[in-house]
Formats: C-alpha cells, structure tokens, sequence
C-alpha cells in the first residue's frame, strides 16, 4: 500500500477528483490473515463490494505487480468495473509463474503498463499475456524502466494519466467535474 509506484497511481486517479482506495493485502503491513498467493482475489473483491456500496459509481481499477494479477482475476466479470490498469504485471517472479486465461473474459478497456526491462514481465511474455486479452487493450512500455519504474515514476504517471484520459474522460463524457490528469513531479 505504500509502495512508491502505488503511490504514484493513487495520485494520478485522486488528481481526476476520483476516490481511491488502496489497501495491504492480507498478511502484508498491518493486516489481518496469511498470505497464500490465492485468497488475496477475496481481499480485492471485497475493496470493490465496498466501493459500490459506498460510491454507486463505476470503478476503474488498478494494481501493481502481485496486485495487478490479483486485481485482474478479481475484476474480470465484477460488474462494477469500467476498466483496469495493470502496472508491472508479473509473469515470473519468485519462482511462480502467472498465468492469465481468465483475461479472455476481460471485455473492459485495460491498459498493461510496464517498464520495458521489467525483471519479472520480460517484454516477449508481457506481450504474449496481452495478446490474449480481448480488447479494448493497450500494453504500453516504459524504455529503460525496470519493474519499480525506479527514475521513471513520472513517465509511469504521466502514460496512465494519458490512458485514463483517452479512455475515461473523452469529450463524450457527461461529468463535467472531472478534468485532464497532469503528471505530478517527484524524486525517487
């Protein structure tokens, strides 16, 4: 939760007016509970139950490294969810590999973002993972960003930002609160 690249996210959605919530998976920090690399998907769908019951809003959602593939699983066929930005997407990490079948049924936008020397998403399996997705997809690279995007947190930002906005906040939207995103300046 405060990782500096979920950190870095929750500015670019609270930037657009929009609520955040952003939690420790269960095991991790405070948290109750242990962690198995599985039930995490609960913890996730139980941050979005709160979320519509508290907002009544559509959610676009996102996640970083464990909690991209979690937040993934979890929000392919959540009825609530307008759209997803998995950041630094694992493939292989830690002697575990990811596998993403359940993404054929991801109908809405997701945008995979990750830095093109990624040490747990080599580009060659991150694009193969996004190849089979449905779109609307987008897999956009970071050159020279490793899977931290550590020196390149503002080009992360700013390539969200963009996504967030070409996807969300076109000129066919209604809302007329929520504005273009501006990258926010920052040091490692």
């Amino acid at each position: 939760m405060h990782n500096k690249v979920v950190y870095h996210a929750m500015k670019v959605f609270s930037g657009l007016g929009w609520p955040v919530l952003r939690f420790n998976f269960r095991g991790t920090g405070l948290s109750e509970g242990s962690h198995d690399g599985r039930a995490e998907v609960d913890d996730v769908r139980a941050g979005l139950d709160w979320l519509s019951r508290e907002y009544g809003k559509p959610i676009v959602a996102a996640g970083f490294s464990f909690g991209a593939a979690m937040g993934l699983n979890a929000c392919c066929g959540h009825p609530a969810i307008e759209g997803f930005a998995a950041l630094g997407l694992p493939t292989h990490a830690e002697g575990r590999d990811y596998h993403y079948s359940f993404l054929r049924g991801c109908t809405f936008p997701k945008l995979f973002l990750s830095g093109d020397r990624d040490q747990y998403a080599p580009v060659n399996q991150l694009r193969s993972v996004t190849d089979s997705a449905p779109e609307p997809k987008l897999l956009t690279l970071i050159e020279n960003a490793d899977h931290f995007f550590i020196g390149h947190l503002p080009a992360m930002q700013a390539a969200l930002g963009q996504w967030l906005y070409a996807t969300f906040l076109t000129t066919q939207d209604s809302d007329q609160d929520r504005k273009r995103p501006e990258p926010e300046s920052s040091s490692r």
